[in-house]
């Protein structure tokens, strides 16, 4: 009988799980394309993985700067990108900042 591995999350060792980074806008077009797949425990470990993808873009990197996010419909606001967990099949919509609104 072979030990099975305890992958529930801790504080030190978050869970990496699946989802959809989205592009809007100028973010989209800074990217090339409208959505990507990514694996990541938290939102900023989502961005750093689209930061790391795209280095060779600086322009997605700038505008990632100045994006607001949804997680799954929910907007991020101020809270620290860190502290937002993913839960597997997430989606995250990157929108730059819009002319009149």
């Amino acid at each position: 009988m072979t030990a099975t591995a305890d992958v529930r999350a801790t504080p030190t060792s978050p869970v990496r799980v699946s989802g959809t980074l989205r592009y809007w806008a100028a973010a989209k077009s800074a990217a090339g394309t409208a959505e990507e797949r990514y694996e990541a425990a938290t939102l900023a470990e989502a961005l750093a993985e689209a930061r790391s993808r795209h280095a060779d873009r600086p322009q997605l990197l700038k505008v990632l700067g100045i994006c607001s996010f949804l997680v799954d419909g929910d907007p991020v606001g101020g809270r620290d990108h860190a502290a937002v967990e993913l839960s597997e099949g997430w989606t995250v919509e990157a929108l730059p900042p819009f002319a009149g609104g």
